[in-house]
Protein backbone atom coordinates (compact mmCIF):
# COMPACT_ATOMS: atom_id res chain seq x y z
CA UNK A 1 0.00 0.00 0.00
CA UNK A 2 2.83 2.52 0.75
CA UNK A 3 3.79 2.38 -2.97
CA UNK A 4 -0.26 2.91 -3.66
CA UNK A 5 -0.06 5.40 -1.09
CA UNK A 6 2.91 7.57 -2.94
CA UNK A 7 0.93 7.34 -5.84
CA UNK A 8 -2.10 8.81 -5.02
CA UNK A 9 0.30 11.36 -3.10
CA UNK A 10 1.44 12.39 -6.12
CA UNK A 11 -1.35 12.32 -8.45
CA UNK A 12 -3.14 15.32 -5.52
CA UNK A 13 0.65 17.23 -6.35
CA UNK A 14 2.44 15.83 -3.36
CA UNK A 15 3.85 17.65 -0.76
CA UNK A 16 4.16 21.06 -2.17
CA UNK A 17 0.18 21.16 -2.80
CA UNK A 18 -1.33 19.24 0.37
CA UNK A 19 1.36 22.03 2.35
CA UNK A 20 2.32 18.61 4.23
CA UNK A 21 3.86 15.41 3.71
CA UNK A 22 1.44 12.21 3.69
CA UNK A 23 3.87 9.06 4.46
CA UNK A 24 0.82 7.20 5.70
CA UNK A 25 -2.44 5.90 5.44
CA UNK A 26 -2.97 7.85 8.80
CA UNK A 27 -1.87 11.31 7.49
CA UNK A 28 -3.91 10.48 4.46
CA UNK A 29 -7.07 10.75 6.34
CA UNK A 30 -6.38 13.27 8.54
CA UNK A 31 -5.63 15.71 5.39
CA UNK A 32 -9.06 14.38 3.96
CA UNK A 33 -11.16 15.35 7.11
CA UNK A 34 -9.35 18.49 7.12
CA UNK A 35 -9.87 19.59 3.46
CA UNK A 36 -7.26 19.37 0.62
CA UNK A 37 -6.32 22.71 -0.34
CA UNK A 38 -7.91 23.76 -3.25
CA UNK A 39 -5.12 23.57 -6.00
CA UNK A 40 -5.50 19.72 -5.75
CA UNK A 41 -8.38 20.73 -8.19
CA UNK A 42 -5.98 21.78 -10.72
CA UNK A 43 -3.53 18.88 -10.30
CA UNK A 44 -6.21 16.31 -10.74
CA UNK A 45 -7.57 17.73 -13.65
CA UNK A 46 -3.90 18.31 -14.74
CA UNK A 47 -2.74 14.37 -14.40
CA UNK A 48 -6.30 12.65 -15.75
CA UNK A 49 -6.25 15.24 -18.55
CA UNK A 50 -9.29 16.39 -17.60
CA UNK A 51 -12.13 19.26 -18.34
CA UNK A 52 -13.81 21.10 -15.00
CA UNK A 53 -16.47 19.94 -16.48
CA UNK A 54 -15.38 15.82 -16.80
CA UNK A 55 -13.85 16.71 -13.44
CA UNK A 56 -17.29 17.84 -11.92
CA UNK A 57 -18.87 15.22 -13.29
CA UNK A 58 -16.99 12.35 -12.00
CA UNK A 59 -16.79 14.02 -8.34
CA UNK A 60 -20.63 14.48 -8.32
CA UNK A 61 -20.27 18.25 -7.64
CA UNK A 62 -21.02 21.03 -9.94
CA UNK A 63 -18.55 23.20 -11.68
CA UNK A 64 -19.53 26.37 -9.82
CA UNK A 65 -18.95 24.54 -6.42
CA UNK A 66 -15.47 23.66 -7.36
CA UNK A 67 -14.71 27.32 -8.46
CA UNK A 68 -16.56 28.49 -5.41
CA UNK A 69 -13.58 26.83 -3.49
CA UNK A 70 -10.69 28.51 -5.42
CA UNK A 71 -11.66 31.50 -3.50
CA UNK A 72 -12.46 29.38 0.14
CA UNK A 73 -8.83 27.81 -0.68
CA UNK A 74 -9.89 24.43 0.87
CA UNK A 75 -12.17 21.56 -0.25
CA UNK A 76 -15.12 20.38 2.27
CA UNK A 77 -14.36 17.00 3.60
CA UNK A 78 -16.45 14.99 1.16
CA UNK A 79 -15.25 16.42 -1.44
CA UNK A 80 -11.62 15.71 -0.58
CA UNK A 81 -13.07 12.20 -0.52
CA UNK A 82 -14.34 12.58 -3.80
CA UNK A 83 -10.83 13.90 -4.74
CA UNK A 84 -9.03 11.44 -3.23
CA UNK A 85 -10.81 8.46 -5.28
CA UNK A 86 -10.44 9.78 -8.48
CA UNK A 87 -6.93 10.46 -7.57
CA UNK A 88 -6.84 6.50 -6.30
CA UNK A 89 -8.45 5.61 -9.55
CA UNK A 90 -6.08 7.84 -11.96
CA UNK A 91 -2.66 6.32 -10.29
CA UNK A 92 -4.16 2.83 -10.37
CA UNK A 93 -4.83 3.13 -14.68
CA UNK A 94 -1.46 4.67 -15.19
CA UNK A 95 0.06 1.95 -13.58
CA UNK A 96 -1.82 -1.11 -14.97
CA UNK A 97 -2.13 0.50 -18.32
CA UNK A 98 1.27 1.54 -18.47
CA UNK A 99 1.51 5.78 -18.74
CA UNK A 100 0.16 8.63 -18.40
CA UNK A 101 -1.27 9.19 -21.83
CA UNK A 102 -2.98 5.92 -22.27
CA UNK A 103 -4.97 5.84 -18.33
CA UNK A 104 -6.84 9.18 -19.25
CA UNK A 105 -8.02 8.20 -22.81
CA UNK A 106 -9.23 4.64 -21.19
CA UNK A 107 -11.03 6.39 -18.84
CA UNK A 108 -12.76 8.39 -20.82
CA UNK A 109 -13.71 5.88 -23.31
CA UNK A 110 -16.70 3.67 -22.57
CA UNK A 111 -16.14 0.03 -21.27
CA UNK A 112 -18.15 -3.40 -21.94
CA UNK A 113 -16.95 -4.48 -18.90
CA UNK A 114 -18.43 -1.49 -17.26
CA UNK A 115 -21.82 -1.89 -19.23
CA UNK A 116 -20.79 0.47 -21.95
CA UNK A 117 -20.23 4.04 -19.84
CA UNK A 118 -16.76 5.11 -19.20
CA UNK A 119 -14.74 4.66 -16.20
CA UNK A 120 -15.27 8.52 -15.55
CA UNK A 121 -18.93 8.74 -15.55
CA UNK A 122 -18.94 5.69 -13.05
CA UNK A 123 -16.44 7.16 -10.36
CA UNK A 124 -19.07 9.44 -8.85
CA UNK A 125 -20.41 6.52 -6.63
CA UNK A 126 -18.15 4.69 -4.43
CA UNK A 127 -19.83 1.35 -5.59
CA UNK A 128 -19.21 2.72 -9.46
CA UNK A 129 -15.21 3.12 -8.15
CA UNK A 130 -15.14 -0.03 -7.02
CA UNK A 131 -16.18 -1.60 -10.22
CA UNK A 132 -13.81 0.52 -12.24
CA UNK A 133 -11.01 -0.84 -9.66
CA UNK A 134 -11.98 -4.32 -10.64
CA UNK A 135 -11.96 -3.73 -14.22
CA UNK A 136 -8.34 -2.48 -13.31
CA UNK A 137 -7.45 -5.18 -11.51
CA UNK A 138 -8.53 -7.83 -14.21
CA UNK A 139 -6.26 -5.99 -16.88
CA UNK A 140 -3.29 -6.11 -14.00
CA UNK A 141 -3.76 -9.38 -14.04
CA UNK A 142 -4.08 -10.72 -17.92
CA UNK A 143 -8.19 -10.55 -17.99
CA UNK A 144 -9.85 -8.92 -20.89
CA UNK A 145 -11.95 -6.07 -19.75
Amino acid sequence: MVNELHAIVAELGGAPVLGRSLRTETDLRAAIRQGFPQKVVGEVMQSGHLTLKELADSLDLSPRSLQRRKREGRLARSESDRVYRLARIIALAKHYLGGDDAAPRWLKRPNRALGGKAPLELIDTEAGARAVENVLGRIAYGGVS
